[in-house]
Order: structure tokens, then sequence, then C-alpha cells
């Protein structure tokens, strides 16, 4: 049996949730969008659905969009936000997840301002260097609430009551955080909030995007009347089902302590043998999420490894053109390329059980002093 602990990656699907998307793919046929009883029963499901995943961010459900997923939702809104290029300007920071990076860097290329605002060593942006970059003609913040790599959480309520002061508008990627932390769009202060289903243990395919009631995007997807002509296309209504269902077992707090101290359990019996550094381990961080250093040691080599034991995790890099590249988050943080590269990220689940924390530390004692880098 292997182990799985790359969860921020995405989730295995709940049995639940597996379930109501099965039967809704067999049972419900009709279009959402048509008139007769077939499409008005899939209408229902769709609807019944936005509850739940309003629920967990304390919106309404008509401030839900139905979204293919998180990049799709990053985008929309981005795009959304300023449909009119120019000589506005944007804030965002350097930890963000490539749908909102290479959205603001495409607004750049079109003759935007970007000003981009670093993470401290320990993983979190201060809010005040975001507040203190604001100016006149920003028109869009762009900050996550959790970290991917890191699991630190971001003060964006803290730059999100300055944006609703100065009329700025602010987007939240908040993919890594549904689950894990509560949220709540009204103390955030976030005009537009994005969400992925695979995160919370849904199908892949399916996300949403808040929308605070009142606000105007240009849609991304234009075509038909679908999600009130902010997302046209014909609904996914077995995978809107199965996020529904999702939502509301992601809005059971009682797992967050179990998984922390799961989490807590795996670095501090690293710490006890290995020579480790918990990537932001002063600051607050999600339950599941475990940055962890090796020092001198190869990052890929112990994935790698690990894996040839059936254990899944990831290293603190990204794979491009058939390189691996220093995470570029870490970069941020002030890690040399050498201490990103001897970085993994380890991410648990509500699945997670302490037999399988215990048979992972047992493997890291055993390979990492096989992955020592050469001096």
């Amino acid at each position: 049996m292997r182990i799985y602990l790359d969860n921020n990656a995405t989730t295995p699907v709940h049995p639940d949730v597996l379930r109501v998307a099965c039967d809704t793919m067999r049972d419900v046929h009709g279009n959402a969008s048509s008139i007769h009883k077939e499409g008005q029963s899939a209408r229902r499901l769709i609807e019944d659905a936005r509850e739940p995943v309003a629920r967990l961010l304390s919106a309404t459900p008509r401030e839900i969009v139905f979204t293919s997923g998180g990049s799709e939702s990053n985008n929309a809104a981005i795009f959304g936000a300023l449909p009119r290029v120019g000589s506005s300007h944007i804030v965002t920071t350097a930890i963000e997840h490539p749908s909102v990076s290479e959205a603001v860097a495409t607004l750049r290329r079109r003759g935007c301002d970007v000003t981009v605002v670093p993470p401290q060593r320990n993983g979190v942006v201060d809010a005040a260097r975001v507040i203190d970059a604001l100016r006149d003609d920003t028109r869009l913040v762009a900050m996550m609430l959790v970290n991917n790599e890191t699991g630190v959480v971001q003060p964006v309520a803290d730059v999100g009551r300055v944006c609703r002061e100065r009329g700025i508008h602010l987007h939240c990627d908040a993919v890594q955080a549904a689950g894990k932390i509560d949220i709540d769009v009204n103390l955030l202060g976030a005009d537009t909030l994005s969400l992925s289903a695979h995160k919370i243990h849904a199908p892949k395919g399916i996300g949403a995007l808040y929308v605070r009631r009142g606000l105007t995007l240009e849609p991304l997807i234009a075509g038909g009347a679908q999600e009130r002509r902010r997302r046209a296309g014909t609904e996914n209504v077995p995978l809107a089902a199965a996020f529904g269902v999702a939502a509301t077992l992601a809005a059971d707090t009682s797992v967050r302590p179990v998984i922390a101290s799961l989490r807590n359990r795996f670095e501090s019996a690293l710490q006890q043998s290995l020579d480790v550094v918990i990537h932001g381990a002063d600051a607050e961080r999600v339950p599941n999420t475990s940055s962890v250093m090796f020092r001198g040691a190869d990052a890929e080599g112990i994935a790698i490894a690990l894996d040839l034991e059936g254990i899944a995790i990831s290293t603190g890099s990204a794979c491009s053109s058939g390189r691996v590249e220093p995470s570029g988050v870490l970069l941020a943080m002030g890690l040399t390329p050498e201490e990103a590269k001897s970085t993994v990220r380890v991410s648990l689940s509500r699945f997670t059980t302490g037999e399988e924390i215990e048979r992972v530390v047992e493997v890291l004692l055993r390979v990492v002093p096989r992955c020592a880098r050469p001096e």
C-alpha cells in the first residue's frame, strides 16, 4: 500500500464525493439551462451545490461562480478586474501561484505597471510593505491566503481593509486555504477569491470564483448566459454536485487538529535525528503542510528514493523544460539555490494515519544520509 503525502498538489477523492459524482453522471443528464424536467433537475443540483461552497467562504450562493478550477478562477478575476489596460498599477507578491503571477505578467506586457512584494525569511509577506506599495493609480492587489509550498498563512485581511477603504480590487487565491483554515470573505475584504475542488477531496476540473455582490467583472469566457453571464458554457453538473459535498466535508473543523498533530509528530521526529530546517515554523501555517530542508542533501534524490519505497512527496523545485530549477518561492524567501534544492514538501490529508507518518520517518532516516550532496 502506497503512502500519499502530496495533498497540496491534489487530494484523493472522498468516497462520499465520488458516489455523488457517479450517481449524478449516471442519473442526471439534462442541460441545466433547459426548461424541461431533466434540465430543471440539473439546475437544482447546481444551485444546491452552490450553497455549501458559499458557506465555506461565509459568502452567499449568488456570489459563487463555478469554473474549471483554480487557474481559471484566478485568471477570470485578474483579467476581469482590469479589462482595459494602460497606466493601471498592480501590486502582487513574489510567492503567488503561476496562474496569478503569469496573468499579472501578461498585463505587464500589455502596459500595466506591476510591483512585486517579496516575503520575509519565514515566508510571510509583510502587510505593511504591500500597503506601502499602493499608489493612487493602483487598481488591483493579488495576494494569496496560504502558500502552496510552505503552508504559511498570509495577512490578507490587513491588506484587505486598506484596499476596501481606497476602492482597490483585492483578489485572493485561497486554493490552499479551503478546509484547512476558516475563510470569511468579509473579514478578508476580498472582492474576488478562488477555490479549486480537487484540493478538498473532489474531482479535478471544477472550481469556484467568489465575486462580491455588486461587483461587475468582464467575463473571461464569452458565450451563453450561464452563471449569470459571468462564465459561459454548459455547467458541469456532476462535478458541481461533487464539489458541494466536498465543501460540506471541508467545513468540518474537527479533522484539523488531528492533521496538525500528525504533522507536528513528523517534524519533531525529523528534528531529533536529522539536520533539518522547517520553513515557516515560526509563522502561522495550515495544519497539513511541512516544508523541510535537509541540510546538504539532494531533495530530488530524496523524493525519488521515497517513491521507490512507496511514498509520494514533492520537492521544493519546479520542473521546466526538462530541468529542475530551485523553487522561486524559496528563493524569494532568501534561501540559496542549494538550500532550495535541499527542500521537500510533505502535505497531509484527512486520510493520513499515524502509522504512515512513522513509516515515512523511518524511511527518511535511512535514505537522507545516502542523498548527501558531494562536498
